[in-house]
């Protein structure tokens, strides 16, 4: 079992900057698809941002393209997803999730980190 915990979420103004966290326990996900998703109020859950632990290409939304960046650190196991230029339309609550391929489904998720942006 993994559990991924996100943090880093919070209020900024428009324009402003927030870098997100997910911890990974109790073992590495080496060999897994990382992805960042979110979900405003009264929307479908959408995809944000996706890497390969291990490293390679990384997948973003033509929305967010150019203003957020995912990442890791292997020796805090940890997957960041740096935002900037943040607009109001990026609030939501911001989801961490792995699966083993990225031919696989999503097995696990986190509990969300609320990001909320001011105009």
């Amino acid at each position: 079992q993994v559990h991924l915990v996100e943090s880093g979420g919070g209020l900024v103004q428009a324009g402003g900057s927030l870098r997100l966290s997910c911890a990974a326990s109790p073992r590495t996900l080496w060999n897994y698809v990382m992805g960042w998703f979110r979900q405003a109020p009264g929307k479908e859950r959408e995809f944000v941002a996706a890497r390969a632990w291990s490293g390679g290409i990384a997948n973003y939304a033509d929305s967010v393209k150019g203003r957020f960046t995912i990442s890791r650190d292997n020796a805090k196991n940890t997957v960041y997803l740096q935002m900037v230029s943040l607009r109001p339309e990026d609030t939501a609550v911001y989801y961490c999730a792995a699966r083993p391929s990225w031919k696989s489904e999503y097995d696990y998720w986190g509990q969300g980190t609320q990001v909320t942006v001011s105009s």
